[in-house]
């Protein structure tokens, strides 16, 4: 803005008052224009010689504008929480914050899966309002005991010091039961000669098998 050149100082200070309406955070003060004179040839001016124009240079400075520094220190830090329990001592807004954090480990974080392209909802056409409402009975039942599976996995995992491989190999002591069921996805169970075997079971599927407490269906009791 300062290598810039105006007409007159009116325009200058209308430029310095638009460029610093669009800063965020700083605001630029002004400290006056500098006149400049512009000649036919190089070199000093002779005695008596005019000027072919006069145009004027801003002089600014740039700093930090106090005022929308705190508008926007206001605007942060803040996290909207809605509750229909108004009592403020038997839940106080720290444990408002913390029940909703720990819905992590409950059944909303689980409804994210409708909006997967896999689970084709847009196919799914009910009429009836019943029937909309039983499909999202079932629907929050199966996520229901799907949060309870991963939070009991998990658990267990904690308290057996063990780990499972995660997308990378990596082990991991929180992995999601999404990844648990794709780790089982090649186990089969097959029968040979009148005898039931499991094919494909690895030391990870024994670990989470036993822990989730389902190791007799893979044939490890």
């Amino acid at each position: 803005l300062t290598a810039r050149t105006f007409a007159c100082e009116a325009d200058a200070r209308r430029a310095l008052s638009e460029a610093s309406g669009r800063l965020p955070l700083h605001r630029l003060v002004y400290l006056g224009v500098q006149e400049e004179r512009q000649w036919e040839r190089v070199g000093r001016p002779r005695k008596g010689e005019r000027p072919l124009a006069v145009v004027y240079r801003l002089r600014a400075r740039l700093e930090v504008d106090q005022e929308k520094l705190e508008r926007a220190r206001r605007g942060l830090g803040r996290f909207l929480l809605a509750t229909n329990v108004l009592d403020r001592e038997g839940l106080p807004p720290q444990e408002v914050l913390r029940r909703y954090k720990d819905q992590a480990r409950t059944v909303e974080r689980g409804f994210r899966f409708l909006k997967d392209p896999l689970f084709f909802a847009e196919s799914t056409f009910l009429k009836r309002p019943e029937r909309v409402m039983a499909l999202g009975m079932v629907m929050a039942l199966a996520l229901l005991v799907y949060a309870l599976g991963e939070w009991a996995l998990r658990r267990r995992l904690w308290e057996a010091g063990s780990s499972l491989p995660d997308q990378k190999g990596r082990p991991t002591a929180k992995p999601t039961l999404r990844w648990v069921f794709q780790l089982f996805m090649w186990v089969r169970l097959v029968e040979l000669g009148g005898r039931w075997f499991v094919l494909n079971l690895a030391p990870h599927h024994e670990t989470a098998a036993r822990l989730l407490g389902a190791g007799r269906y893979y044939l490890l009791e």
